[in-house]
């Protein structure tokens, strides 16, 4: 599932705009005093609300992403699938060995003496 351009897009420019508040805020281009924004109960009120008000926005976002990927009926990613591969091959190797133990147990035939060299 790929995002579409309008959406990469859109996160660009918001983060952009991001970028040129922060830059402002550094620079002090529209910075206020602290004093004036803690002494001034209605600045401090709205400054509070509109944190929380993003954070809340930001946090739907998230969980709205995350639930649908979660919820989304895509198949098994490729490393996934090859993980299970191994996983039944481990299976068919131990069930092997167990085998030829099992024989081994039952019909413990000596082995031939091996040549001797000159």
């Amino acid at each position: 599932m790929r995002p579409s351009r309008v959406i990469l897009i859109g996160w660009g420019v918001l983060i952009a705009a991001l970028l040129v508040v922060e830059l402002a805020e550094i620079t002090h281009l529209f910075t206020l005093p602290i004093q004036s924004a803690i002494g001034d109960p209605l600045a401090f009120v709205f400054a509070l609300v509109f944190t929380t008000i993003l954070a809340l926005v930001g946090a739907v976002f998230i969980g709205i992403y995350a639930s649908a990927r979660i919820l989304s009926p895509s198949g098994f990613t490729p490393f996934e699938e090859e993980m299970l591969q191994m996983r039944s091959e481990m299976r068919e190797l131990t069930a092997a060995v167990q085998r030829l133990q099992s024989n081994s147990a039952e019909d413990p035939e000596p082995d031939p003496p091996a040549p001797e060299r000159p």
